[in-house]
């Protein structure tokens, strides 16, 4: 097997040649938690439609709480950051990002989205803030954004 079958067979459809280092996302189902493991770049370009199949076939899954691993994720932009708020809809707004590096949390602090959505660094303590997440939820909520919900 030569590299290019290899970078055919890891990429997204239609990737060969256009972006370096594409976004790739491994969905991996354990109980009703749904890991995702992500690398490459989570930003605006070609891979639009990957984005979109990939959210498709998560609505798909029977999950009830994500942990989103962005330790290989070297950028975020605009549909990056569409892409976590998608998620975090159809979750309800059980959603732990493990491990972003620096560039990311850069970017969550920014948009405030730091303040919404958990992260924790490895995906033990985010199964741990998952239980506590969904503890809290249980309780009444007061004042807050809440984009689950589009309620504030």
């Amino acid at each position: 097997m030569n590299a290019q079958t290899v970078m055919q067979r890891l990429s997204p459809p239609g990737s060969m040649g256009t972006v370096p280092n594409p976004i790739l996302i491994n969905v991996e189902v354990r109980g009703d938690v749904c890991l995702l493991h992500f690398a490459g770049h989570l930003h605006a370009g070609a891979h639009l439609d990957y984005l979109n199949a990939k959210m498709n076939e998560i609505k798909t899954l029977a999950c009830r709480t994500f942990l989103a691993d962005f330790g290989d994720v070297a950028s975020l932009g605009s549909a990056g950051l569409s892409f976590i708020i998608g998620l975090y809809k159809i979750s309800g707004g059980r959603l732990v990002l493990v491990n972003p590096q620096p560039r990311i949390r850069e970017v969550l602090a920014i948009t405030r989205l730091n303040t919404v959505i958990p992260m924790t660094v490895d995906i033990e303590s985010g199964l741990a803030a998952l239980c506590v997440e969904t503890q809290q939820r249980a309780a009444p909520r007061r004042g807050g954004i809440d984009l689950a919900h589009g309620q504030s």
